[in-house]
Parts: C-alpha cells; structure tokens; sequence
C-alpha cells in the first residue's frame, strides 16, 4: 500500500513540475560589410546552441562565389553556446592562439565577434537586429 501511495506521489510531483526554456530570436539583422534578403539567429538557452539563417543577396553572393565555390546563397548554421556572466558566446572557433567567437547581450540588439590572437582580444561589431523576439518554452 505504501509503494502505491509513493507511486502515486512521484506521478503527480512529476505533472506540476514545469521546465522553462528560454528561446531568443534576432531577427532582420544588418551588416556591415554584407548585405543580406535574411538574417536571424536563434538561441536557444536550454539546449545551448544558436541557430544562424542567413540569404545573401545577390551582390554578397556574387562576391564571395568568385572565391569560393562551395558558397550558397541560403544557409544555415549551428553553434553551440554558453552563459558567462550577462553574455552569450559561441563555442571558440579555431586554434587555441587565434579563435573567434560571436558574443551576444540580453536585451541587445547588437552582435559582436570576438577575436584572440595569441591572447590579445579584440572585440568588434558584426551585425545590428532591428527585432528581439523571447519566448518561454514550458514542458
């Protein structure tokens, strides 16, 4: 009778029991150096990986295709990420004396790369959204 009292005790703490996850979306946004018809990234903080959707148009396309066939017009890529104080940052791509890392804030629309080369950083803007999106996601 006890292992059916308990049974049902861990079923219903287990149906009130709400999981929040954080879903942030940048959407429409600006480069730089590059022009683009998409541009939105998505970070998801309970599976800590950013999604990246991006067109070029046809004049970013034209010019990184003359370089690099592999190029595509629509793309999309995957990172994972973490937390570090009030920011979120990328996993670092590349070696241990030069890497880079996309760096985000809350509630900023700004998107910085962060470069390292043999341990002197440099931090600069890559991108500006014009929309910030947050949901909670409960399961």
């Amino acid at each position: 009778m006890k292992k059916i009292r308990l049974f049902y005790l861990i079923i219903f703490l287990v149906s009130i029991t709400k999981v929040n996850a954080e879903i942030i979306i940048l959407s429409s946004c600006d480069s730089k150096t590059d022009g683009f018809l998409k541009n939105e990234y998505t970070l998801d903080l309970n599976q800590f990986i950013m999604t990246r959707v991006y067109v070029y148009n046809d004049k970013t396309y034209k010019k990184y295709r003359i370089t690099d066939l592999s190029i595509k017009k629509e793309n999309q890529v995957e990172r994972l990420i973490y937390k570090e104080e009030d920011k979120i940052l990328t996993e670092k791509l590349g070696y241990p004396q030069f890497y880079t890392q996309l760096v985000f804030e809350f509630d900023n629309p700004t998107i910085k790369v962060k470069t390292v080369i043999n341990n002197e950083e440099g931090i600069d803007v890559l991108s500006t959204c014009k929309k910030i999106e947050k949901f909670e996601k409960e399961s």
